[in-house]
């Protein structure tokens, strides 16, 4: 029997111009070739891969309990968030 498909919470990034185009420009040159069939499977392995690496470092490398929909806060950073932000890895 088929696995039932997981059904997709929605989450929306906001991204400067800038870090848009990088994102689409790494798409282009190798999210194919890394197994990725759109911007969005590129944009979520890599999140993936970040939120892996955050669990070994403050969570024992378990998962963490899921944090439903609407319990963050919604919306673009502030303009004081953007001056502080360090997006840079």
């Amino acid at each position: 029997m088929a696995e039932k498909p997981r059904k997709v919470g929605p989450f929306t990034p906001y991204y400067t111009e800038e870090q848009a185009g990088q994102v689409r420009a790494a798409f282009i040159a190798a999210g194919k070739a890394e197994g990725d069939a759109s911007v969005s499977d590129f944009i979520i392995r890599a999140t993936m891969r970040e939120v892996k690496r955050l669990q070994r470092k403050y969570n024992g490398g378990k998962p963490w309990p899921g944090v439903k929909a609407g319990e963050l806060r919604r919306g673009q950073r502030t303009m004081d968030e953007m001056q502080h932000r360090n997006e840079e890895a």
